[in-house]
């Protein structure tokens, strides 16, 4: 039985699909973060070239894909529907369940679908450079890769522990010829000001798989409630404990090194602070 379709690629879409139009009721216009008022079109001018505000407000039920887009996503698209025959077995279901396989576009996810479209957006808007925030790395990743497709210059702030942990994405979008910063990073007025305010433990904390490893001096102000942030600390005061410190460090205590703390979630949520 075939468990995958695929479109020849003379059938690959043309236009994208407005979901806005076949709502039950119209979608609660988002807020500006500093008048609490609806945003409109002179709000988002600063951040987006006017082809991307036109697709956020339109009603169209549809949007032409431009032909330098469309000739891009044919190096990958379409892509593949999966059927997940063996997840309708073990789930007992008479219904049918298809997925489709992303995974295949240069980036390895979905997101170059619409990096490509908003860097080329860009790109006819006379902009030259793109910059963007990326957690575990995929949109930076896809944004690098569409980046490179239109000959642009791309800046990547990626969050501290995923530029730790996962230097294979970080590998990718420079190879893609992004330049990636560990964020907070002294590039921005921003990133300066963190670091400069906050002390450095909190956002140069160095994870190793399931343990979390002090990498400077520091003592521990419990911001959560969840058993991760709490088990974390426990760790570190039964360490100062056994140090002779009691429960906690004294203001001039300096934690070892590599000494490592078990967690069972990397979103620890305990504040590592410089004594």
């Amino acid at each position: 039985m075939d468990t995958r379709f695929v479109l020849p690629q003379e059938q690959i879409p043309t236009a994208w699909y407005n979901a806005l139009p076949d709502l039950p009721e119209p979608l609660q216009p988002p807020l500006h973060p500093g008048t609490k008022e609806p945003v409109g079109p002179d709000d988002l001018a600063p951040l987006f070239p006017m082809a991307l505000i036109e697709q956020e407000m339109t009603g169209a039920p549809a949007v032409d894909i431009p032909g330098a887009v469309l000739d891009i996503y044919r190096l990958w698209r379409p892509t593949p529907l999966v059927r997940a025959r063996r997840l309708e077995e073990a789930l007992g279901t008479p219904a049918r369940i298809y997925f489709k396989d992303e995974s295949v576009s240069p980036a390895g996810s979905h997101k170059p679908n619409t990096a490509v479209a908003q860097a080329f957006y860009n790109k006819e808007d006379g902009t030259t450079r793109l910059a963007t925030e990326t957690g575990a790395g995929q949109w930076g990743s896809a944004l690098a890769l569409a980046c490179s497709l239109f000959d642009m210059k791309c800046e990547v702030f990626m969050v501290g522990a995923s530029y730790d942990q996962k230097p294979y994405r970080r590998t990718m979008m420079e190879t893609f010829g992004a330049r990636v910063h560990r964020s907070p990073s002294d590039q921005t007025a921003a990133g300066r000001a963190i670091r400069a305010a906050v002390p450095s433990a909190l956002w140069n904390v160095t994870p190793s798989g399931p343990l979390w490893t002090v990498t400077s001096p520091s003592f521990v102000t419990l911001t959560s409630s969840s058993p991760s942030a709490t088990r974390a600390v426990e760790c570190l005061r039964r360490y100062w404990s056994r140090r002779g410190y009691g429960s906690g460090p004294p203001g001039e205590t300096r934690a070892e090194p590599g000494l490592a703390c078990r967690s069972r979630t990397a979103s620890w949520s305990a504040i590592m602070a410089v004594s």
